[in-house]
């Protein structure tokens, strides 16, 4: 595996970590999932349904715009700028399964 992807796959993996620990709190959660719904969809229509690994982490490397837009049109809570990055990471973490070269 290519070094680069490696390394965004473990940024991915531990946005996921850190928004679980986060949805322990059943407001945070709501608002988290949210968010999360928010960017998953944004994410979706810009990839599709048929794609590479490559293909997920060239849109990643273009994500923080898209992703902040994406939530404050539609999942904007209180304090939803310091949970992003976590929310963005966790929307790639769960959508690079959906990859036709995909394997854990």
């Amino acid at each position: 595996m290519d070094l680069v992807l490696d390394v965004v796959r473990r940024e991915w993996e531990d946005g996921y970590r850190r928004f679980q620990d986060l949805s322990q709190d059943r407001v945070a959660s709501e608002r988290l999932t949210a968010q999360l719904d928010a960017v998953t969809d944004e994410l979706r229509k810009r990839v599709g349904q048929t794609f590479t690994l490559d293909q997920l982490a060239g849109t990643y490397a273009r994500a923080d715009a898209w992703a902040r837009e994406a939530v404050s049109e539609r999942a904007a809570t209180p304090g939803w700028p310091r949970t992003l990055a976590v929310v963005q990471d966790t929307a790639f973490y769960l959508y690079q399964r959906g990859a036709v070269d995909y394997a854990q």
